[in-house]
């Protein structure tokens, strides 16, 4: 879909949802489900606590909707939103732990389905995909979270710079150490996995 016909109809949609049509909010956010459940996984590492953050962004994004300006996408503005979420519950995660305590869950729409669900359209074979999480984990977290906007989800450099709040000369800089550091790591794991299915597949006597 055309760029700018997307946004036409995305903010037809949350000038619909301000004005108190919430059940649309749904086909606002259904297509970037996996993209925000992606980006909160890139930033905690583990799947509860990306479902969580996740889970946190869509309610957060519905709350402040009314704010949105359309200065830049929906989805630069969701993704900031990601980090927020995900930066606070990193924080309070490196805190001293205190006794849980009760609380009150926020008055929302229902959300979202299982994303770890949502099938990957790039890497299909469970073994490639451990390898690539893998992989992914051992980026510093820049690396990572440019990685992602830009070679996963394609964010030009000004927006990926504008969402992670660097300037676009240390977005080219992580990115080429992401994928330097992505290549070495895959590279000789590939060949190894590629070699042994040869094998598996030569004709035996």
């Amino acid at each position: 879909m055309n760029v700018n016909l997307q946004r036409e109809k995305e903010s037809e949609l949350i000038a619909a949802i301000v004005a108190g049509d919430t059940q649309l909010y749904h086909r606002l956010i259904h297509s970037y489900e996996r993209c925000v459940y992606m980006m909160s996984l890139c930033c905690m590492k583990n799947e509860k606590d990306a479902e969580d953050v996740a889970q946190a962004t869509f309610v957060r994004a519905f709350r402040d909707l009314w704010k949105f300006r359309g200065n830049s996408g929906f989805s630069a503005w969701l993704i900031s939103i990601v980090l927020n979420e995900a930066n606070n519950r990193l924080r309070r995660q490196a805190t001293v732990r205190i006794a849980p305590q009760r609380e009150e869950k926020p008055v929302t729409p229902a959300l979202l389905p299982g994303w770890r669900e949502l099938p990957s359209e790039v890497i299909e074979r469970e073994e490639i995909r451990d390898l690539f999480r893998q992989a992914i984990e051992t980026l510093p977290d820049i690396c990572r979270q440019v990685f992602f906007l830009r070679d996963v989800e394609e964010f030009n450099i000004a927006d990926t710079a504008q969402i992670l709040n660097i300037n676009a000369s240390s977005v080219k800089v992580s990115l080429r150490q992401a994928r330097m550091t992505l290549q070495r790591f895959l590279a000789p794991k590939l060949n190894a996995i590629t070699n042994a299915s040869a094998h598996r597949d030569e004709p035996h006597d």
